[in-house]
């Protein structure tokens, strides 16, 4: 049993932004998020350094953490979107993950509570998007809960090339 699972019910849950220290918890969440969600093995190697270019750049986005008792429980990446219409930059909520043992404690709603916070204090910030997969509904109730709306749009892809 780790560190964190030891945790009793009640430890307060902290957000704070991550840092490179946090990279070891930020690649097992990754992992998890990949196979939980859509069966797949990420590439440890590309993950890593994906994960380090972001910590390390601003201007990609970032990550923030949640910790019980010192020990990070979930994570969530923020990157920007420019929206000409609205004249302001959307934060996509990305990669969210919450540890087996800590879900159903208010991570993700302590997280998005702070994020949420963080973005009305921040000039030029309009709002914020996240997508989900379309057979979570465990993330949607989440999600609808917290006081997201599910938009009109769909979300297409082309990507260039599948690490």
């Amino acid at each position: 049993m780790t560190k964190s699972e030891k945790e009793p019910e009640s430890a307060e849950i902290t957000v704070r932004r991550a840092t490179l220290a946090d990279l070891d918890a930020l690649v097992e969440f990754n992992m998890g998020i990949a196979m939980e969600t859509e069966g797949r093995r990420l590439d440890p190697a590309v993950l890593r350094a994906g994960l380090a270019r972001v910590l390390g750049d601003p201007s990609l986005g970032f990550y923030t953490v949640a910790e019980i008792g010192g020990a990070v429980v979930g994570c969530t990446l923020i990157t920007f979107e420019w929206s000409d219409w609205r004249n302001g930059m959307i934060w996509w909520i990305q990669s969210v993950y919450v540890a087996t043992h800590a879900r159903g404690r208010g991570v993700f709603s302590a997280i998005h509570r702070r994020l949420d916070e963080e973005s009305r204090s921040t000039p030029g910030v309009v709002g914020f998007r996240l997508y989900v997969e379309e057979e979570n509904r465990r993330a949607q109730e989440v999600y609808r809960r917290r006081g997201l709306g599910r938009t009109r749009y769909i979300v297409f892809e082309g990507l260039h090339a599948a690490p």
